[in-house]
Order: C-alpha cells, then structure tokens, then sequence
C-alpha cells in the first residue's frame, strides 16, 4: 500500500456541527433515529454516546437514494 492509499479521504462532524445547510439538524436527527430502516446507517459512526457523520458517505447516500424515487 502506498501511502496515499492509507491516508484518510473522509471527513467526519459532529452531528450538530454538520457544516451544510442541508438537512438542517431537526432533518439529520429523524435520519439518525431511523437509520436501520432508511439505510442512513451507513452514512453514521457512533462512537461512545457521539454521532458522527461521514461526508463523503452521506453524498453517496443522497445519490443512492435519489435513484430510487426519493423514498427516503
């Protein structure tokens, strides 16, 4: 492995620091409570009691989810 390969690509945040002005936080929470049923867990990393969000995860989230209808 090279050691651009090792480097980390991601930014995780804070959920209540999420630094975009969507979904606003009230918005991120319900993805968060209902994240086993809505596939966002893919997108949180919980780590003790705090929740992060992975950036580059949840951008891939939204696309998926905007191919399938936008049924979130």
């Amino acid at each position: 492995m090279t050691e651009n390969e090792n480097t980390q690509t991601t930014r995780l945040f804070p959920a209540t620091k999420w630094p975009h002005p969507w979904p606003p936080l009230g918005g991120l929470r319900h993805l968060i409570f209902h994240a086993k049923t809505n596939g966002f867990d893919q997108v949180i990393r919980r780590v003790g009691r705090r929740i992060l969000i992975d950036e580059a995860a949840f951008f891939r989230w939204v696309e998926q989810n905007n191919s399938k209808g936008g049924n979130v």
